[in-house]
């Protein structure tokens, strides 16, 4: 099946095919044709399956470009909001369709003027509400979609979405909601938002981004740094992406990368919104080569050329490993995935294994002489492939005159070789036929403690051992004072995830 099988318009297709997608994903062979046909949908899909095109290019399609607003797509964050109106514009720009991106932290005069010239606008709840409420916009969109909803159920939005809907008065409008999981609170909501929904469910296996190798390598704790450094130099990745769990965690390891040579950037919740778009701008620029970020930069970044994505520590849960390896494998390219695992965590990187539904594939880390040999081999190639210039000609034939011809060419070697010197002790981390061993072992210890467990003994359970200071806690873009952050959120749901965007 193609895009074209679809029926699209011809400047939909022509920006499609400049996008460089070729064959539609599951969620988008499944919703387009029921969008097409006037349904409001319920779609549940794991985020990186291609939501943004399933519902922005029959939205686009059914248009009519008559100056006002006729699609409205409310998401979470305000980085997602960036990348969908982004992706929308993408998609609708042969057709001469603005967008307009309305989130908290700028002007509201801008927004609104940007709102007035726009066919599509995409708002993160908070903001929306303020305008809405407050009679600065009027709004009445033939399109309206709610993507991520289950994440804004668990930021606490539930009550300002239940609020948008009661100000936007197009009885006959057409209403799509995607959602990862599907809890009580979000159906309810459906109910109620909803005329007669189509479902359209895409399973984990189909979910699963099969252009994604997914390896992970286990090393002990204080080996992680070098590991990583390793692998970056045996990878050699174009463009990738780091993740961390804390805030203070992805500081230090930039500060550490860089003083490596790498040219580095940082994401992550304390950051204002300006030096977000600023370090986003900058890595899909290529000014960065090397995004070092906290989950805030899981959902909704979207660059098509990030050939690897690193866990330097394993995720909390499943659903984190799906949105952190889905930034990679993007456009139809391939990509890899790779995660550092301490001894301890085996355990946890076999249950996202079998959660995920797909085979995470342990490697071992390449020695020093290993990747040395490498790059020996890229050089020579290099080397043989450079074109010789005049100001080459003339600095040699200078040389000549004292230094011995054969001794210009080691000289200039040894220059080469010095800046693709590989640091670190010349093994690092298990060897991949131990790990089977450490696995044995760790579930030995699982079934001893279940056994003491049930016998009134205590039952050992993994936790992780972090503050609440310490976890990236405004990882959906909040920069309010701390105290602001913990308020318990509407919709009768406890969280704590803060609201980003007011």
């Amino acid at each position: 099946m193609t895009f074209k099988d679809f029926n699209l318009k011809q400047p939909i297709l022509q920006a499609i095919d400049e996008a460089g997608f070729t064959e539609p994903s599951p969620i988008q062979k499944e919703a387009i044709p029921l969008i097409l046909a006037g349904n409001d949908i319920i779609a549940q899909a794991q985020t990186g399956t291609g939501k943004t095109a399933a519902f922005g290019l029959p939205m686009l399609n059914m248009m009519r470009g008559d100056g006002s607003v006729e699609g409205l797509v409310i998401v979470p964050t305000r980085e997602l909001a960036m990348q969908v109106s982004d992706e929308i514009y993408r998609f609708g720009k042969n057709l001469g369709l603005k967008t307009a991106t309305v989130y908290g932290g700028t002007s509201y005069d801008k927004q609104i003027e940007r709102i007035k010239q726009a066919s599509v606008v995409v708002a993160t709840p908070g903001r929306l509400q303020d305008l809405l409420q407050g009679g600065r916009i009027k709004l009445s969109p033939k399109f309206v979609v709610l993507d991520e909803a289950d994440e804004m159920l668990d930021m606490g939005f539930l009550d300002e979405i239940t609020a948008i809907f009661e100000y936007i008065k197009n009885e006959d409008r057409q209403t799509l909601m995607f959602s990862a999981t599907m809890p009580p609170q979000i159906r309810k909501l459906a109910e109620k938002i909803l005329k007669d929904p189509k479902t359209v469910t895409i399973t984990k296996s189909e979910s699963t981004n099969t252009s994604i190798a997914q390896h992970y390598y286990v090393v002990e704790e204080y080996e992680r740094d070098d590991a990583l450094v390793r692998l970056i130099d045996y990878k050699n990745p174009s463009k990738c992406i780091i993740f961390c769990r804390m805030k203070k965690e992805v500081d230090r390891l930039a500060s550490h990368l860089t003083s490596q040579g790498f040219k580095v950037g940082v994401l992550h919740g304390d950051m204002e919104q300006r030096q977000r778009e600023v370090a986003i701008r900058g890595f899909k620029s290529g000014a960065v080569d090397i995004f070092v970020a906290t989950d805030v930069a899981a959902r909704g970044l979207d660059v098509n050329d990030v050939s690897h994505v690193f866990n330097y520590h394993i995720p909390f849960d499943s659903e984190s490993y799906v949105h952190r390896i889905g930034r990679t494998g993007r456009g139809g390219k391939s990509g890899e995935a790779i995660t550092l695992v301490s001894p301890n965590e085996l355990r946890t990187i076999k249950r996202i294994e079998k959660d995920v539904g797909t085979k995470i594939v342990t490697q071992s880390i390449p020695s020093k002489s290993e990747v040395q040999s490498g790059k020996k081999d890229e050089l020579i190639a290099q080397i043989a492939s450079t074109k010789i210039t005049e100001h080459a000609i003339e600095i040699v034939k200078t040389l000549q005159h004292k230094i011995d011809i054969v001794a210009i060419a080691h000289m200039l070697a040894s220059m080469l070789v010095e800046k693709q010197e590989i640091k670190g002790k010349e093994k690092i981390g298990f060897k991949a036929e131990d790990v089977e061993k450490l696995l044995q072992k760790a579930i030995a210890g699982r079934d001893d403690r279940n056994r003491r467990g049930r016998s009134g003994g205590s039952r050992g359970k993994p936790s992780f051992n972090r503050s609440r200071n310490d976890r990236d806690g405004d990882r959906r873009g909040d920069n309010r004072p701390r105290g602001d952050r913990d308020r318990k959120p509407s919709g009768g749901q406890r969280s704590n995830k803060p609201k980003s965007d007011k």
